[in-house]
């Protein structure tokens, strides 16, 4: 049985908990590994949002409480390191 994307299996999901300890959920959905797509896409946006961290005007980063040592140091960062719970 293969279960819509709304099901997919996602610890704390309910639904998918009850399928899967009944044995109703495929394989497929019951791995947690993001596709290659995924993988990039999610690198891709994370690029995007440090390059837009980077064209801010002054104003804007004094509103946000960043100085330009930490603007960076963000932005020397691999596309790979970003916080726990953006990770897949």
């Amino acid at each position: 049985m293969i279960l819509p994307v709304a099901f997919k299996y996602v610890k704390g999901n309910a639904m998918a908990d009850i399928l899967a300890s009944r044995g109703m959920a495929s394989s497929r959905t019951a791995t947690a590994h993001p596709s290659l797509a995924a993988r990039i896409g999610a690198a891709v946006a994370v690029w995007r949002q440090r390059r837009t961290l980077a064209e801010l005007p002054d104003h804007l980063r004094q509103d946000l409480g960043l100085t330009e040592t930490q603007i960076q140091q963000e932005l020397r960062r691999p596309v790979w390191v970003v916080p726990q719970y953006w990770r897949f």
